[in-house]
């Protein structure tokens, strides 16, 4: 069956490129974001008429879709078979896409989620990465898959990372704080936890525990220089390294190196800190709860900032065995069940030091994780 969306399509020969600088978020309000008569600014063939530029195309086919309700703009801006990863699962066609658009919105509908920024890389004709950190806001004033309705507010943060060609995501990446919502709405996370955990136990979606990670061979000390095969610029490169010195090598000193005294951080469960140290024990509050993680950074893009500085989105994983008490409160004491933590950080960097940072990770994603596990080793031993 032909495609019959190919109206809104303009070949991009046919359209003036002007030189004004793509889009950025920070400075600017929505209206600048997605802005009416502007010509386009970068190469974007196969990309609907209304986008501009790339950072156009995130941030106004996102509001087009959750707040102008467009839920099927998915059809045109995703394909058939994109595959999305999120910290709760994996999703695997596009009307799934739309199923699951629906009820967060039915469960969330005053929800509004705002760009806080984009960070990019990529052209027209190898496809665009895009790292979109959202802020969200709203309140739960709709019974749905969360349970009845509790009327509280909440704010939460979620990076969206999408690769995209021709105006369609064919891959993303979601990481959300689904924890800080729950406490915010006063939910039980433990059974919400369980009963994911049991949901995915019944379609045969059972846990791995394949033993080491590999961050160690054997006796040997972990590698003593970072891949940097991913990076594209020589802060790129310099990032990879310091994270592997920190997270592989477990030199935590070199963050001291790294951050500018007076960093501000932005984290999980909606954590605002101020200082290198604060950083740091945030950090080693993770790790406590991994001790044997292995840290692997997965993509990796860099913009210049119109604040002063370059911004750096890093997603990346860690992966091993929950054999401490770094997260106390969430995961209680330690089960030795492996677990998997999907994250994803925005650093701004000026005069060669972070200035900034923002990183999601998904504590409730964890404690399913847990949840999983301990079921599935009472139902071995039952």
């Amino acid at each position: 069956m032909k495609n019959t969306d190919n109206s809104s399509r303009e070949n991009v020969s046919n359209i003036a490129i002007n030189k004004d600088p793509v889009l950025q978020v920070e400075r600017h309000d929505y209206v600048d974001l997605a802005p009416q008569g502007r010509t386009r600014v970068q190469s974007m063939d196969g990309f609907d008429d209304i986008y501009t530029d790339i950072v156009d195309y995130i941030v106004r086919c996102t509001h087009r879709i959750w707040d102008e309700r467009n839920i099927g703009l998915i059809y045109s801006h995703y394909t058939h078979n994109c595959v999305i990863y999120s910290t709760m699962g994996t999703v695997y066609n596009r009307e799934d896409i739309v199923h699951d658009t629906i009820q967060r919105i039915v469960t969330l509908p005053e929800r509004r989620g705002m760009a806080t920024h984009v960070i990019w890389n990529g052209n027209d004709k190898d496809g665009f990465y895009t790292s979109h950190l959202v802020t969200g806001s709203g309140r739960h004033s709709q019974s749905g898959q969360y349970g009845e309705a509790t009327g509280r507010s909440f704010t939460t943060r979620t990076i969206a990372d999408c690769m995209i060609l021709k105006n369609r995501i064919y891959r993303e990446w979601i990481v959300s704080d689904t924890m800080i919502l729950f406490r915010q709405l006063g939910l039980d996370p433990h059974a919400y936890a369980e009963s994911l955990a049991r949901g995915r136990i019944e379609k045969g979606l059972f846990t791995l525990d394949i033993g080491e990670n590999r961050r160690l061979l054997g006796q040997y000390p972990p590698e003593s220089e970072a891949d940097v095969s991913i990076a594209n610029s020589d802060l790129e490169v310099a990032t990879l390294r310091w994270l592997h010195e920190a997270f592989n090598k477990r030199m935590f000193g070199v963050m001291k190196e790294v951050y500018a005294p007076t960093v501000q951080y932005h984290g999980p469960l909606l954590r605002e800190i101020t200082g290198a140290s604060g950083v740091l024990h945030q950090y080693l509050g993770l790790i406590g709860s991994i001790p044997d993680a292995g840290f692997m950074p997965q993509h990796i893009c860099s913009v210049d900032c119109e604040e002063g500085g370059t911004k750096v989105a890093v997603r990346w994983l860690m992966e091993g065995h929950h054999l401490g008490f770094g997260i106390l409160k969430t995961l209680g004491a330690p089960t030795g069940k492996r677990m998997q933590v999907m994250g994803i950080s925005h650093f701004h960097y000026k005069n060669g030091k972070i200035v900034e940072e923002w990183t999601l990770y998904d504590e409730l994603s964890l404690l399913m994780q847990v949840k999983q596990a301990q079921i599935e080793s009472s139902i071995a031993s039952a």
